[in-house]
Formats: C-alpha cells, sequence, structure tokens
C-alpha cells in the first residue's frame, strides 16, 4: 500500500456534493415519479455554529451555579434546514403556498411526522454520521 502525504493535502480531497434524497412520496413530477430532495453535507464549522446557537447558559437557582441547556429539537430542526439545498426552504412563494413563514414551519407543513424523522436521519447521513466507529475499524482493516 503507498502511503504518501500529498493525498491529504486540501486541494487533492474529493469534494463531497449534495445528495439526493425523496423526503416524500406525495411530492411527484409530471409522469408521476417522485421528486428527490437535496441535502448537502455540513462543515464542522458550521455544526459548531449551530451547536453554539442552541446551547444557553443558565443559572441553576438551587445551586447558583451555571449549566448549559441544549435544545436538541431546534438544532436537529436547524441542521436540515441548512443542509437542504433543494426545494429552496427560504423560497417566499413556496412559504406562502403553505401559509407559513420560516423555513422550519415550512418543512413542518410539508412533510409527516415520519417523513420528517426520517429527512433528519437523511440529513445525518449526508454528514457521515451513518457509519460507527467500528465498522471504520472493519473497513480500515480490509
Amino acid at each position: 500500500m503507498e502511503q504518501t502525504l500529498s493525498a491529504f493535502l486540501k486541494e487533492n480531497k474529493i469534494k463531497r456534493e449534495a445528495y439526493e434524497y425523496v423526503a416524500s412520496k406525495d411530492f411527484v413530477d409530471s409522469e408521476g415519479n417522485p421528486i428527490p430532495w437535496k441535502i448537502r453535507p455540513l462543515t464542522n464549522e458550521e455544526l459548531d455554529n449551530l451547536r453554539d446557537r442552541f446551547t444557553k447558559r443558565v443559572k441553576n437557582k438551587m445551586t447558583q451555579k451555571s449549566e448549559k441547556i441544549f435544545d436538541k429539537e431546534g438544532f436537529t430542526m436547524e441542521m436540515a434546514t441548512t443542509a437542504i439545498e433543494f426545494p429552496p426552504l427560504d423560497d417566499a412563494q413556496l412559504q406562502e403556498s403553505y401559509g407559513v413563514v420560516g423555513a422550519d414551519s415550512l418543512l413542518n407543513a410539508m412533510l409527516t411526522p415520519g417523513e420528517l424523522q426520517d429527512l433528519f436521519l437523511a440529513v445525518n447521513e449526508a454528514s457521515d454520521f451513518e457509519v460507527g466507529m467500528d465498522q471504520k475499524i472493519k473497513q480500515a482493516k480490509n
């Protein structure tokens, strides 16, 4: 196995493209085929910024110590709306057609609860959260 440092240089890293994912069978083209959504992988910087936005410091009245409270639901929704490239969830006409304002409200209006949960999993997979460490170790050994 050839080992070369140049393979790890930024300019040689393979750029990840957006993935296609059918979030719902309710949105079809003229032939009745489900229209795929486009989900892009998020960067570590984007995830760090989202984590910071959804982490609040609150003072515990009993202990007088500051504690961190993480809004997991808000984080998950914002992660999804950030990763979705198509359909454009910030489009005013699309939001108006559902009678909502905001990408998160639009996503809730467009999808059923089950579809939304599956979409959250797809967003995680797009950023490589689907492969556990055990699986990566097995792949590295082979």
